[in-house]
């Protein structure tokens, strides 16, 4: 790379990292919450870390060590496709500062490459988290030479480079493709959420090893999937080669391809990036627009929907917002086609209870979807250098956040209460308790929200400089999922289990009222936020 493009990657890097905010940051508020996110995100790589050696140690066991390398190669992989998949739009194409970076002497193809590279960079703890720990697995059971180590850990930095390009190219024609029409967040959002949902549902019927409930037949199924991939995927099978049998011929390979891609993907996508930035950021007027007259509408419901065309602008938010409750809508159609005797048989064919054990986790099979993102997370922030404008508004700060959380009611109910509902009939639940889950469903979409409000609130970050910072990586994100999706999860469980001995109608009335109360302390706790909330 050329000094002045090394010095644009710098820019890109320095004038984002939380770790050179904390470094000059002399509000030690601010520097707390800053501590707080890194504190999140490290328990998060732990957890990562913690997995992955425990499947070693399984694969370990059973004396399928040589099948991890191809393993920690898939498993970066994919990571490396599914999390550009998501950020391209936003960070390569459609981003903030295009017109500053457009005016700088750079060519466009090295804008578009430092902005891939700073993609890279930002997801490397998530890769080295699962090569590191893959590697301690490995060297345990397999006991590799010594120039093995530094070997896997080169190539794990260089293995999620072709996904990355490949993710980015396809995010390109995505992109290409959308900026030819009128409503280019609508088609581009569309567009993305039909090539994730393809993605999934080829998986979903290539896999069937899952079904086995030997763990040792199961560990060797995985293995021989892994070792059919790697020989459709050229790159894990050549990293496994590499490592496996000191292979400096696969280790070429996959150097060599990896940098012809990068050069052959940029030089292509070069070549259109001003004319797709330029198209995406213009805006279409209507020949026969009529002034009509105005509707008069509530506070409430106006700042509901200016949230509403906020999401609807941005496909970065529009995608990560609606994923949850378009796997909610897919998972309740795919309830009532299926039936009560497929399900019995392909979800709990084991379980002697049969399909009724199932019933006193609908509301939390339902939530664990629409749980994943909550508009109040990412709201406060994204008002971002225009937060002054919301602070001089005529408006109480407890309007405008209940308008925020009344938005977030508004697309997350309909969708909870379809799935409970469609679960409900196929699991033959009693309307007594069907009414009751679905309560229940509206009272944790209310937790959800509200619980989001304050975290979207209590760490606001108004000085970002691309959306996915504060849609997919702030600290109210991360600390708004912790205790909602795993605790909800969890909750699952227990209900499970607790419903063999205790009544369900009893059990879901108690946790109405316990959601009810977290919901409550919530709501106070935003607005008490909102009031303190300053510029």
């Amino acid at each position: 790379m050329k000094n002045k493009n090394f010095l644009l990657l710098k820019g890109l890097l320095l004038s984002t990292s939380r770790i050179n905010q904390y470094k000059h940051c002399k509000d030690k508020k601010k520097k707390k919450k800053i501590a707080g996110g890194f504190i999140g995100v490290g328990i998060l790589y732990l957890m990562l870390m913690a997995y992955c050696i425990g499947m070693c140690i399984g694969y370990g066991e059973y004396g399928l060590i040589d099948s991890v390398p191809a393993m920690c190669a898939g498993t970066i992989s994919v990571l490396a496709f599914v999390f550009t998949l998501f950020k391209t739009n936003g960070y390569l194409f459609n981003f903030k500062e295009y017109d500053m970076l457009m005016s700088l002497p750079f060519k466009t193809s090295s804008v578009a490459g430092c902005k891939f590279l700073y993609m890279y960079i930002n997801s490397l703890p998530w890769f080295l988290s699962i090569s590191l720990s893959m590697i301690i697995g490995y060297g345990i059971y397999a006991a590799p030479k010594f120039y093995v180590y530094p070997l896997w850990i080169i190539l794990a930095l260089i293995i999620p480079i072709i996904p990355m390009l490949l993710s980015a190219f396809i995010g390109f024609l995505i992109a290409k493709v959308s900026s030819g029409f009128k409503n280019k967040t609508i088609i581009q959002t569309v567009l993305t959420v039909i090539f994730v949902l393809f993605c999934f549902a080829a998986r979903f019927f290539m896999e069937d090893m899952f079904r086995n409930n030997k763990v040792q037949a199961t560990l060797e199924s995985v293995s021989g999937t892994m070792d059919n991939v790697s020989e459709i995927y050229l790159p894990i099978g050549w990293f496994s080669k590499a490592v496996i049998n000191d292979g400096i011929l696969e280790t070429s390979l996959l150097v060599g391809t990896s940098v012809i891609l990068f050069g052959l993907t940029f030089f292509i996508v070069g070549r259109s990036y001003r004319k797709i930035n330029s198209n995406l950021k213009s805006h279409a007027a209507a020949k026969n627009y009529k002034m009509s007259k105005q509707k008069k509408s509530s506070i409430l419901n106006a700042i509901a929907f200016k949230e509403f065309k906020r999401m609807t602008g941005s496909s970065v938010y529009l995608t990560n917002g609606a994923m949850g409750m378009i796997f909610s809508l897919i998972v309740g159609i795919v309830a009532l086609v299926i039936g009560p005797d497929k399900l019995d048989e392909l979800v709990l064919k084991a379980i002697p209870d049969g399909i009724s054990i199932l019933r006193p986790a609908i509301p939390f099979i339902s939530y664990f979807f629409i749980g994943m993102f909550a508009t109040t997370t990412a709201t406060p922030s994204l008002e971002g250098k225009n937060y002054w404008i919301v602070q001089s508004l005529p408006i109480e700060k407890k309007k405008l956040y209940q308008g925020k959380m009344l938005f977030n009611m508004y697309i997350t109910v309909p969708f909870m209460i379809f799935t409970t509902l469609s679960l409900c009939i196929v699991t033959r639940t009693p309307i007594i308790d069907t009414v009751l889950y679905i309560i229940l469903s509206c009272v944790m979409c209310a937790f959800s929200t509200t619980w989001g409000c304050v975290c979207g609130i209590k760490h606001m970050k108004l000085d970002w400089e691309n959306e996915i910072e504060v849609i997919k990586q702030s600290s109210a994100v991360v600390i708004y999922m912790f205790p909602n999706m795993f605790g909800g999860m969890i909750l699952g469980v227990i209900m499970v289990l607790a419903g063999r001995s205790i009544e369900h109608s009893l059990l879901i009335a108690l946790l109405i009222l316990v959601f009810g109360l977290l919901t409550s302390l919530c709501y106070r706790k935003s607005i008490s936020l909102a009031k303190k909330s300053r510029v």
